[in-house]
């Protein structure tokens, strides 16, 4: 996969997490702000003054997600962003990670 290749996907894919958290923010879910901000980088920001950070990282072709519980990299496979390590979804992870650091059930999907 080349450069222009990975941005397309991992763009497309910031784009579905910002739907995501539009609709979050439009329920009864907890508190929260994000701005996508140029270049590929997300930041969240929780009222407790956590923050969680996703953005792509062209040289590696992941995406990386950094939250209070840790740093996640994820490669594009068979149509979905699988973590590196363990092979969780990336939405999933990230719900995990806002539930945590929000205090409350977080679903993406």
């Amino acid at each position: 996969m080349n450069e222009q290749e990975f941005t397309e996907l991992a763009d497309a894919m910031l784009e579905r997490i910002e739907q995501a958290l539009e609709r979050l923010q439009g329920s009864d879910g907890p508190d929260f702000d994000f701005e996508l901000k140029p270049g590929g980088v997300m930041e969240l920001e929780f009222d407790n003054g956590s923050k969680i950070i996703v953005n792509r990282h062209g040289a590696a072709r992941e995406i990386w997600l950094a939250a209070r519980s840790g740093g996640f990299h994820f490669r594009p496979e068979n149509g979905r962003w699988v973590d590196t390590r363990n092979g969780d979804d990336l939405l999933d992870a990230l719900a995990r990670c806002m539930g945590e650091q929000a205090g409350a059930a977080v679903s993406l999907k």
